[in-house]
Order: structure tokens, then sequence, then C-alpha cells
């Protein structure tokens, strides 16, 4: 065979080649940094990581072709999140994703450069993660997970499901600014409902048993549960908790009912990881997180245990039934 031939087959056959073939061999592969506030074996969070990925995927990314994940689980635990904040930060991904107040700020304290988004935040602005929602101005941006506001709702369900309460016990963190926030809102709006609140700060497993125990021995008392990283953590206790004591309790997020809590109203966090994706996939091909605008919520969700509630001898009213997205027998 003559050279000229040869050389002719080479381009026919570099011409057939299927040029999707030839796009994945040229393709960089990209990290994204994940810092998760639950323990790597917990359900809830693999569902977010599910969502989060399956929904990169149909935006062209795809794991171990151009795309590699590099991801902390915390426990809720505030020394460890601070420690994996700074070894996502060292290991220079092309983005971060991370979810709640007490991930998002050690983030921003490990960089100021770094793209970040959180799949949701109670009051980014308010606890100085980003300038306005309309425009972040700086390395931050993702979506709310609720206003203060809604934290009075909790106790509106409260009352509604178990009216005789009294005296209402607000578990939350303390150490971050949703924690005060979320407890502020509800003090607020406790005398229109004739309730006293207290709040119970979470710390650790032991502090939150003697806190509880104390305030159930005095009787009438109900308690919601406020959202951090160390209740997402601990709801499984929590919830065993509340049920030793017969407190009838709200809770923020559906995965304490899946536990066995009562009532839960909140947003539909699953539904924001998959939501965030679409910033990912933005930052990835070259916009900048300060000209994202930080989104509110477009799902939310009322999920009731009618097992937990005929165990605490509880009717639940028809209206509220009704209005529920998800009852669970």
């Amino acid at each position: 065979m003559r050279r000229r031939d040869f050389l002719g087959i080479l381009g026919s056959a570099a011409a057939a080649w299927p040029l999707s073939v030839r796009a994945q061999q040229s393709e960089r592969m990209r990290r994204i940094g994940m810092l998760m506030g639950y323990p790597a074996d917990d359900p809830e969070g693999q569902a977010r990581f599910a969502a989060f990925r399956q929904e990169l995927q149909k935006l062209g990314w795809t794991e171990h072709r151009n795309l590699h994940f590099d991801i902390r689980f915390t426990g809720g635990n505030a020394a460890v999140t601070r420690k994996f904040s700074a070894e996502l930060v060292a290991l220079t991904p092309d983005v971060i994703l991370t979810g709640g107040s007490s991930n998002v700020a050690p983030l921003l304290e490990a960089t100021r450069t770094l793209p970040i988004v959180f799949a949701f935040a109670a009051d980014p602005v308010g606890a100085g993660f980003v300038d306005s929602l309309a425009r972040p101005g700086g390395n931050a941006t993702g979506f709310v997970q609720f206003e203060y506001s809604l934290s009075g709702k909790w106790l509106e369900l409260l009352k509604e499901i178990a009216p005789r309460i009294t005296r209402v016990a607000v578990l939350r963190d303390s150490a971050i600014s949703a924690g005060v926030g979320q407890f502020a809102a509800i003090q607020s709006v406790a005398p229109s409902f004739g309730v006293e609140v207290s709040p119970v700060n979470v710390r650790d497993a032991t502090e939150m048993e003697r806190a509880i125990s104390a305030f159930a021995n005095s009787g009438n008392g109900g308690l919601i549960v406020t959202g951090s990283a160390l209740a997402s953590a601990h709801r499984k206790l929590i919830v065993m908790l509340a049920a030793r004591r017969k407190l009838p309790a709200v809770y923020y997020h559906r995965s304490f009912i899946a536990s066995g809590g009562l009532i839960s109203y909140g947003v539909d966090v699953v539904d924001q990881y998959r939501r965030a994706a679409s910033y990912v996939d933005r930052i990835l091909k070259g916009e900048k997180p300060a000209d994202l605008p930080v989104q509110a919520p477009t799902k939310y969700e009322l999920v009731i245990n009618l097992k937990t509630a005929k165990a605490l001898g509880l009717a639940v009213p028809p209206s509220l039934l009704a209005r529920a997205d998800e009852v669970i027998e």
C-alpha cells in the first residue's frame, strides 16, 4: 500500500470516529467539594447527594468522566466542620456545595475566593453570607431555607394539633444566627397563642436529654425543634425524648417525622439540592457567584404522623389533615 493511500485511510477513520468519544477524551475533569452536615451513612444526606448528582448528570456532568466529588461529612460537629472546611478549601475545587448556616460560615472563614453554593441557609443576608439577595457580591450564593417569620407557623401548628399546651420549649443552636433568629420569631408570636416559650440550647446529647426532661416535668408542655445541623444529627434522640416525655412536637423537616416525630413544616430540602445543581453548572461554565441572585424556596411540605398522634392521645383536626402533603399511618 502506498504511503498516500495509507494516510488517506487514517484521515477517513479519524473523521468517522464518533464526535462524542473525542469530546469525552478532551473534557477537563472538574472538582466539586461538598460539605455535608450529616453522618456519611444517614439516609437523608444520601438522598440530598443523589438528587444533586442526578440533576448534574442531566446538565452534562458525569462522575468519573468530567466530574470528581470531594465529600466531607461532619455529623453536625462544629470542630469537625471547621476542620473539613479548611480541608476542602486546601483541595481548591472549582466550586464547593454545602447547606445550612453552620456549614456556610466556616467555609467563608476559610476562603473568600473559591465559589460556594449553599443549597439552603436561613437569612443569608443577616448572617453576612451575601450582601443582598439580588446581588450576593462575594464568593457565595444559593438558596434561602426560610424566612424567620416561618418559625411562628410552627407554634401555630403546635397549638392546632395540641390546643391544651401552655408552655413550649424551643430547641435551637444558639451558636448560629439562625438559632437566635428562629427563637426570636417564635417568641414574638407566643403571646397571641397564650403560651410561654423557653429556649433549650443544642450542644450535646446529655444536655438535651437533661433540659427536655426537666421541662417536661412541669406538664402542659410542647416542643418546637428549629433548624440546625446539630438537631439533624441528633434527630433520632430528639424524637425519642419527645415520645418518652409525651411532648407534642413540631419539627422543621420531614426527616424527623420519618423517624417517628409528630408533625413538620418546612422546605423540601432534597428539592433545594436539585435546584442547587443549576447554580453549580453555571459556575463551572464560567459565571460568578456574585452575579447569581439568592433564590427563595419553591416547595414546602406539611407532614403528619398519625401513629405518633395516637400514641400521644391527640386527635388531628380534619382541617389540618386536609392541608397535609403527606400523612404517615
